[in-house]
C-alpha cells in the first residue's frame, strides 16, 4: 500500500528543539511512523513529556537536554544516537530561529549570531551524522528553514538571510552527500509555536495575518511535522537538494512590524 512508504520502521531520528512545538510534533510523527528518536533542546522537563509521547507511541526515546547553540553539542547528538540504538537515519535540524530587529539596531554581531544559530548548529550536527548514516544504507536530512529566506519583509535582515543560507546550504549539503544520504529542507509559514504567542494571543493581530495568508489560516506543529516524515520516508526517496514550502500559499510576508522609513 501507497502508506507503507511513509513508515520508518525501527529507523533512529535525531530532532533539535524538540521539547516543544514544531520539533515535539516531528518527533512525535516520526515515532508514530515508527522510528526512535533521540530528543534534544535546552529544556529537560519539556523533553520527558515530548519522551512520554514517544513511548505511548510504542517507540523509545533517549533525551539529550543541551544549549544547542554550542556546536560540540549539536555535532554529538549523532554519536548519541548510535549509542542509544546502535545507529543513525533521520536529522531534522530545527533548532534555529532571530528576533526581528530593524536594520540600524542590526548590528554585524546580531548577523553571525543569526548565521551561527540557524546554520552552523545544522551543519555541525550533519557533519558528525553523515558517516554515521554512510555505515549503513543512507539517511536523510531535513532543515526547518522559513518563509522569510525567501520574501523580503522589513525587520528580518538577520534571521531571512540566514535562513536564505540554510536553503542554499541544503542544495550543496545536497550535493556532497548523494547518494545515500538525501537532504532537503522545509520554508516554512506562520506556525502556532510559542515563537508566534505575541500573534495568536492577539484576536487583532491573529485575524490579519490570517487574512493576509491565502489559506486563511496559521499553521500547525503538525503540519511541518507531516512534511518531515514525507522527506525522512521512503515516499520521499526520490526527492533531494529540494526546498518544500509549507506556508499556506505566502507570497508576500503576512504581518507588517510597522517599521518606519528611515
Amino acid at each position: 500500500m501507497i502508506l507503507d512508504r511513509f513508515r520508518v520502521t525501527d529507523r533512529v531520528a535525531v530532532v533539535t528543539g524538540a521539547g516543544r512545538g514544531i520539533g515535539a510534533a516531528t518527533a512525535v510523527a516520526l515515532a508514530e511512523a515508527g522510528a526512535d528518536v533521540v530528543l534534544s533542546a535546552r529544556t529537560e522537563t519539556q523533553l520527558h513529556e515530548v519522551a512520554a509521547r514517544v513511548a505511548a507511541a510504542g517507540r523509545k526515546a533517549r533525551i539529550v537536554a543541551a544549549d544547542l547553540s554550542d556546536l560540540d553539542a549539536a555535532a554529538s547528538l549523532a554519536e548519541a544516537a548510535r549509542e542509544a540504538f546502535g545507529r543513525l537515519d533521520i536529522v531534522v535540524n530545527n533548532v534555529g530561529g532571530t528576533m526581528p530587529r530593524a536594520f540600524l539596531d542590526t548590528s554585524t554581531r546580531h548577523l553571525e549570531d543569526a548565521f551561527h544559530f540557524n546554520v552552523a548548529t545544522g551543519h555541525a550536527l550533519t557533519r558528525a551524522a553523515a558517516p554515521i548514516m554512510l555505515e549503513g544504507r543512507g539517511g536523510s536530512v531535513v532543515n526547518i528553514s522559513s518563509t522569510m529566506g525567501r520574501l523580503a519583509g522589513r525587520g528580518f535582515v538577520a534571521y531571512g538571510t540566514a535562513k536564505a543560507a540554510l536553503a542554499h546550504y541544503t542544495r550543496l549539503a545536497a550535493a556532497d552527500l548523494a547518494p545515500k544520504v538525501r537532504v532537503n529542507a522545509i520554508s516554512v509559514g506562520s506556525v502556532a509555536t510559542s515563537a508566534l504567542e505575541i500573534v495568536t494571543g492577539d484576536d487583532e493581530l491573529r485575524g490579519r495575518m490570517e487574512r493576509a495568508t491565502p489559506l486563511r489560516r496559521i499553521g500547525d506543529p503538525e503540519d511541518i511535522a507531516a512534511a518531515v516524515l514525507y522527506l525522512a520516508s521512503p515516499a520521499g526517496g526520490y526527492v533531494t537538494g529540494k526546498l518544500l514550502e509549507v506556508d499556506g500559499g505566502l507570497q508576500a510576508p503576512n504581518l507588517d512590524l510597522g517599521l518606519p522609513d528611515l
